[in-house]
């Protein structure tokens, strides 16, 4: 006759640590659960259909050429009727470009510099596939904000142009900046502009999301900072519109100020956004977001 094992409740409870690694698992910010979920979209998608996601970056500067065309036609009017306005009507009009994106569901550059360098260090994603996503993302950026700032320069507000004009000048000004000018106004536009991506993740409210988006964009866009994705359509409108007259125009201006723009970027919305809270969040009490 066999004699019954003496059975270890003791083993049955679980420890202390076991109970502490299960609590960390589930995420007790919810702005990070949204956050990888949103990242995971992402990297599905790309993995399953890159054709798709590709649109979905060309469509973010589409909405950009739109909303930078609007920006620079109103500034242009504006400047007509009282000179110097046309700064503040710009910085209002860009701004809706961001709605546009986040709400019709776009791939853009400089957001995608936060999500997956906070997917890296949260371990949701390895560095090789937040590469190819990022890259992807820029690249068709790219391609659209050529593309669609080419046929918006066929477009009636962008014929015939005087040579001294709101959107000639403000281009020719943003290529005469030095190299620490635009890596330090980039830091500052993609900080502004994550803001406005954590904003729109917080709120439930679509009409408040719109309203602060609104209003978050034109901090960066009045103050005239440089963000990169931007950039593609503005430079390409005012190549296209001005048929390369523009005082300092050059491939190696345009490159320069996209290269410390680029790198301005990221360090202002993967790093001193996304990595600080993401660091901040990694947190056994409490206080997260």
């Amino acid at each position: 006759m066999d004699i019954p094992h003496t059975r270890d409740y003791a083993a049955e409870v679980p420890s202390v640590d076991a109970v502490n690694a299960k609590e960390e698992a589930v995420e007790k910010s919810p702005l990070f659960r949204k956050i990888d979920e949103s990242l995971m979209n992402k990297v599905a998608l790309f993995k399953s259909s890159y054709a798709r996601y590709a649109a979905r970056a060309m469509l973010a500067t589409l909405f950009l050429t739109l909303g930078t065309a609007a920006a620079f036609g109103t500034a242009l009017q504006a400047e007509k009727f009282l000179p110097g306005s046309g700064k503040f009507t710009f910085a209002f009009m860009f701004s809706w470009s961001l709605v546009m994106i986040i709400f019709m569901g776009a791939e853009l550059g400089t957001s995608n510099m936060l999500f997956v360098t906070v997917g890296v260090y949260r371990k949701k994603i390895h560095f090789s596939t937040a590469a190819k996503v990022l890259g992807t993302t820029l690249l068709f950026n790219l391609i659209g904000g050529i593309f669609f700032a080419y046929l918006i320069s066929l477009t009636g507000p962008f014929q015939d142009l005087p040579s001294a004009n709101y959107l000639f000048d403000g281009i020719a000004a943003k290529l005469s900046k030095s190299s620490i000018q635009i890596f330090v106004e980039a830091i500052f536009a993609n900080i502004i502009v994550n803001t406005a991506f954590f904003i729109n993740l917080r709120m439930k409210d679509d009409a408040g999301k719109v309203m602060a988006i609104i209003f978050v964009i034109f901090i960066f866009a009045f103050l005239g900072y440089e963000h990169v994705i931007a950039n593609f359509p503005a430079f390409s409108l005012a190549f296209f519109a001005s048929h390369g007259t523009i005082a300092g125009m050059t491939l190696g201006s345009v490159l320069h100020n996209l290269f410390f723009a680029l790198i301005g970027n990221y360090v202002g919305g993967a790093l001193v956004i996304g990595m600080k809270y993401a660091w901040m969040n990694k947190t056994k009490t409490n206080y997260v977001d």
